[in-house]
Formats: structure tokens, sequence, C-alpha cells
């Protein structure tokens, strides 16, 4: 089972991509577990899951969320702001696991 965890200002605005990411995910075959969470529970889930992402209106709090994930060897990164804004369920979800694959290795 793959983990993905996204992060946003309050868990709304990431929901949609989450969707589409769970979608493309499906066609391929692919169990995952993607959820969508504001910032202010960052600190009680992302130890769940195996990689971090984060949406735009974030992206500033980076270094303090990666620096927490860092010591349970979970990558914290931002999620691309174009495919953010276009919701490219496929991109993101690839990105996903191209950070956790990297993280393994």
């Amino acid at each position: 089972m793959i983990r993905i965890m996204l992060c946003c200002s309050a868990g709304m605005s990431t929901s949609m991509l989450v969707r589409k990411m769970k979608e493309v995910a499906q066609e391929r075959g692919l169990a995952v577990e993607i959820d969508a969470y504001g910032v202010t529970e960052f600190d009680e889930q992302f130890a769940r899951y195996q990689v971090v992402l984060l949406g735009p209106q974030v992206k500033y709090m980076l270094k303090t969320l990666a620096d927490k994930a860092a010591s349970a060897g979970i990558p914290v990164q931002p999620i691309e702001m174009m495919d953010y804004g276009m919701q490219r369920g496929d991109k993101v979800l690839d990105f996903a696991l191209s950070l956790i694959e990297a993280a393994h290795e």
C-alpha cells in the first residue's frame, strides 16, 4: 500500500487533487491511500505516510515541515504550481512515487 499525504492550509483545496490522483492510481492498478490535511494536522498525521506533498499556499513552511519529517525518513516536497493549478493528478502521483522511490534507495 502506497501512502501519500497532501497538506494545504485547510485541507480543502487539495481534496479535488486527491480524488484525481486516486482515479489515476486505480487506472494503473496501484493500491494507494491518499489523504489531504490542513497544515495544523501535520504533526499528528505525517508519520503514517511515505511522502508528504505541500500545496502552494503552505510552500513557505517547507523547511520547517521537512525538518520535522526528516527524523522519520519521510520526504516533504511542494507540489509543482502548474500541476496543482491544473489538477494534474497523474503528474502529482508520479512525483510522489518518485520521491518514495528515491527515499528507499
